[in-house]
């Protein structure tokens, strides 16, 4: 298996998509995680429990990503053929 090293444009387009696709993760499971909280647990979660509940999210985000790279587009960060 071969990994075929985009040119810089293509690389700054797979950048751009999985930049997007990861601060998205980041965002809904931040606030997934004040939201699906019971009413009384809601307010005893850290802001950095939080953050570090939503970077993990983001990190599986990423590696997904990356992952995605080797299979479909590699301007891409979707394992979509057609994104």
């Amino acid at each position: 298996m071969s990994i075929n090293f985009p040119s810089a444009k293509t690389a700054r387009t797979f950048v751009v998509d999985l930049a997007e696709r990861v601060v998205a993760t980041f965002v809904v499971a931040l606030g997934g995680v004040f939201v699906a909280a019971e009413a009384a647990d809601m307010f005893t979660v850290s802001f950095w429990e939080g953050a570090a509940t939503a970077g993990i999210a983001a990190a599986g985000s990423l590696l997904k990503g990356l992952l995605a790279r080797l299979s479909g587009n590699p301007d891409s960060a979707s394992v979509a053929p057609r994104v």
